[in-house]
């Protein structure tokens, strides 16, 4: 159920791998199983930010139940994540959260 999309201007040689990272990285995060992770890395994407083509990157984090207390620490943590691996700045890295109801995340033909 969590999804954590990844959106860069850069070129990334190795996205699998980047993606099973924050796979781990989410579900440690959330304290879910990593068996309802989904990640999606979308490199190389016409990207503009504060009127620069310098390295920037938009990621989204879809869960279920999503705590809204701890967005902060969240962020924190994937702009570190970030940094670490693509070398974006934070100050160049927006997140979206969104914590939707169960019956708007379909699933295995059903819903959450």
């Amino acid at each position: 159920m969590p999804l954590l999309q990844i959106n860069t201007n850069i070129s990334i040689e190795d996205s699998t791998t980047l993606a099973k990272d924050a796979s781990r990285i989410v579900s440690d995060m959330l304290g879910k199983s990593e068996s309802y992770v989904m990640v999606m890395v979308n490199a190389d994407a016409s990207l503009i930010f504060a009127g620069s083509e310098e390295a920037s990157a938009h990621l989204k984090l879809k869960s279920l139940g999503l705590d809204e207390s701890k967005t902060a620490d969240y962020s924190a943590h994937l702009c570190s994540f970030i940094q670490n691996t693509l070398g974006i700045l934070p100050s160049r890295i927006y997140i979206e959260f969104s914590s939707p109801e169960r019956h708007m995340w379909g699933w295995d033909g059903n819903t959450f």
